[in-house]
């Protein structure tokens, strides 16, 4: 907007209606040698009134202006002036502000007294610091104009935070102290229904049931429920990720309010990335709750190619051993000096709770990724995921082929050059025979050799290192990845994409509230629709709910499998190459590269089967005991070393299928040796423990003795001094 200096070409306006705001006037940019340009605007001095009407009369803001400063000055008493001198300046300023009486409010330092606040907001606790402010200059050259100066038009705190009004996240509104009782829980549980788009009769019937556990039923609680509700419902759908017009400083913004939820933050400068760890207080808790003793995954492919930052998240997994998202990281870099800074955050945050926390292992799926910054933090073993490998491959392969045939042929000889890995053969060889044998397919074999080839090598050398995840796990991380985007892709636009505020207000608000109603359906039983979806959210439950009558095998060569549909008895759906983890379905799902529950069905039927080969995740393990027993026998400290972890993974591994496939614990109980333990004795509080060397105690009769004796003493020696 240009930039004028002389407010006599400014055109006077006169809206029509008895009153009028800021947003019916067409606003000026004015500016002078020394001074900010600022927005000004020309009304009759006899509509002053109107307009400040019309600005307390703001429905997303109500509100009413103060008098803040006046100067007045006679007529004729200038001999030279400006064209916007005055005969009269007031300052208005929002009755909400400028002071901020609310939690960790200061005085601004202009104000080294508070305002009589009789005629200000509804009470004195109400003002939040709104920098909203205009002022009205009656010209002295000419008297029947007057000129409207807006210094900031939001109503926003120093921050550049909302403060009040119906968008203001932190107030309560009028009557706070008659807001009845509201617990975190309820409160996530409806802003969760709200961004899941339930009727708002069903949200406030909800929430009046949460409410009335802590306060009973009554008339008036439910009004201020209803109120409640409404206004959550009015926040929400009028909340925008947009704090401000630059990607860059709205996310600063949105750190500085979101302290408790940022457990790391690194801004783009000359020499560091950009770095965003993200996890809420429910997240931290699942994070400690699930994790302890268990593992954690990662799925850090999201959005690479469409996003401005990819986002890297961290999964933990539940009672149903679903993966839920504990932590989310927003970042590009994935050096070991950035990765080790915000995964040290992480672990001192959950340390701070609880310091005797600990994980088993860590599941990643790209072999590029640091794993030392995993080893030094977290101190486990680090597992490989090869869902990525799998869902890649096959969506190129059915995209870039059409015959279903070629299809299934394809993905078979991809999986040889896995399994090449454990059955001794150069997964070079096997290579070559598979560009070889489909050089007529051109499309997939150009994006195969110019995406995959240059980097096979690295795959293959961390999936022969690193222990591989289960087929379970795979459907979990995958579950995860799927559910997100849809979520995030549903409604985004292309300029959307490209704002990390934009990705973080859909992380922190819809995909939270999602997971968090999710995993409280699920434990409560409160939302049966919800936990139905929630329960079958991932192909290996819902390859569970598939009964074993349903699998047909074809008895000749085993070539494939039949799985009779469960909506549908007389759909069959086809799975070639039955017991691999590249095994080829028909159906539908997993012709849109995911893994589907058929595969998994007849998956689990084949491993009990000697013509099958075991799984990836079984080649693997006992991969790794066999290199831990093949030591060289003259190292005999290392030899020793192996030897008493296998035996000591063996003596687990066959306690937990005795008490898996026992059906009467006792008899496994009963055959434990027995382990004898010192009796200790009772002790009380300040009485040191059985064993513990102390002083001789004296009893209160001698300690009184003692006490008259050495008064009588002191009598004598006052009086041998007289």
């Amino acid at each position: 907007m240009d930039v004028t200096d002389s407010i006599d070409v400014i055109p006077v306006q006169d809206p029509s209606g008895a009153e009028f705001a800021a947003v019916d006037l067409t606003w000026t940019k004015f500016g002078s040698a020394g001074h900010p340009p600022v927005d000004v605007a020309l009304i009759p001095y006899d509509r002053v009134e109107a307009f400040i009407n019309g600005e307390c009369s703001n429905a997303e803001y109500p509100t009413r202006f103060h008098i803040a400063k006046s100067r007045k000055r006679e007529k004729d008493s200038l001999r030279e002036y400006k064209s916007d001198e005055y005969l009269q300046y007031r300052l208005y300023w929002c009755s909400f502000g400028p002071e901020n009486y609310g939690e960790g409010g200061t005085i601004l330092p202009s104000r080294k007294y508070r305002l009589n606040t009789r005629n200000r907001a509804a009470r004195p606790q109400s003002m939040r610091g709104c920098t909203c402010r205009f002022a009205v200059k009656h010209l002295y050259a000419r008297p029947s104009i007057a000129l409207i100066i807006y210094h900031e038009r939001r109503h926003v705190n120093k921050s550049g935070f909302i403060c009040h009004g119906p968008l203001d996240r932190d107030a309560i509104g009028p009557k706070a102290n008659r807001v009845p009782y509201i617990c975190s829980e309820i409160q996530q549980q409806t802003m969760s229904l709200i961004y899941l788009g339930i009727p708002e009769e069903n949200v406030l019937q909800t929430h009046l049931e949460g409410i009335q556990r802590y306060c009973g039923s009554d008339a008036r609680v439910n009004s201020h429920a209803s109120q409640y509700v409404q206004k959550l419902g009015m926040i929400i759908k009028r909340s925008t990720h947009e704090l401000d017009l630059d990607d860059q400083a709205s996310i600063r913004m949105w750190v500085e309010r979101n302290k408790k939820t940022v457990f790391y933050y690194q801004d783009t400068t000359d020499t560091d990335p950009f770095i965003l760890g993200i996890q809420t207080e429910w997240q931290l808790q699942q994070m400690i709750r699930f994790s302890h003793h268990s593992l954690l995954a990662c799925d850090s492919s999201f959005g690479i190619h469409k996003l401005k930052y990819p986002l890297y998240t961290i999964l933990a997994f539940d009672s149903r051993q679903h993966a839920l998202p504990v932590a989310w990281i927003i970042t590009r870099t994935v050096t070991k000096q950035d990765v080790s800074k915000w995964m040290k955050a992480l672990a001192d945050r959950v340390y701070a709770v609880d310091s005797a926390w600990k994980i088993i292992g860590y599941i990643v799926d790209d072999p590029a990724l640091e794993l030392q910054p995993i080893r030094d933090v977290f101190n486990c073993p680090i597992l490989f995921s090869i869902w990525r490998v799998c869902r890649s491959w096959l969506r190129n392969i059915i995209k870039k082929c059409s015959n279903k045939e070629v299809q299934r042929e394809i993905f078979k000889c991809l999986g040889k050059i896995i399994y090449s890995i454990w059955h001794g053969k150069d997964c070079m060889i096997v290579l070559e025979e598979l560009l070889q044998d489909f050089v007529d397919q051109t499309l997939f074999m150009k994006y195969f050799k110019s995406c995959w080839v240059p980097k096979i090598e690295m795959w293959l050398t961390t999936m022969q290192n690193l222990p591989l995840a289960s087929e379970e796990c795979c459907g979990a991380i995958e579950g995860y990845h799927v559910k997100l985007k849809l979520k995030v892709y549903e409604d985004s636009q292309l300029d959307a994409l490209e704002r990390v505020d934009w990705l973080v207000h859909k992380l922190t608000m819809e995909i939270h509230s999602s997971y968090w109603l999710d995993l409280y359906a699920d434990e409560t039983g409160s939302f049966p629709s919800v936990k139905e979806e929630y329960v079958s959210s991932t192909s290996w439950h819902r390859a569970l709910q598939i009964p074993d009558d349903a699998v047909i095998f074809n008895d000749k060569e085993n070539l494939f499998a039949k799985v009779v549909s469960q909506k549908d008895s007389n759909l069959k759906h086809m799975v070639w190459n039955p017991g691999s983890e590249f095994a080829f379905c028909d159906c539908s799902w997993s012709m849109q590269g995911n893994l589907c529950k058929h595969v998994i069905k007849v998956n689990m039927f084949c491993k009990n089967k000697e013509e099958h080969p075991p799984s990836l995740s079984n080649q693997a393990f006992w991969r790794i005991l066999v290199d831990l027993w093949r030591k060289p026998m003259d190292d005999s400290i290392e030899l020793d070393q192996s030897l008493a972890w296998v035996t000591q993974m063996q003596e687990k591994v066959q306690g937990l299928v005795e008490l898996a496939t026992s059906s009467d614990i006792t008899s496994i109980t009963n055959s434990l040796p027995l382990k004898w333990v010192v009796r200790k004795g009772r002790t009380f509080v300040g009485k040191p423990a059985e064993g513990i060397l102390a002083l001789p105690t004296i009893s209160r009769s001698s300690a009184k003795r003692k006490n008259v004796a050495k008064k009588k003493n002191r009598k004598r020696r006052r009086l041998r001094t007289l």
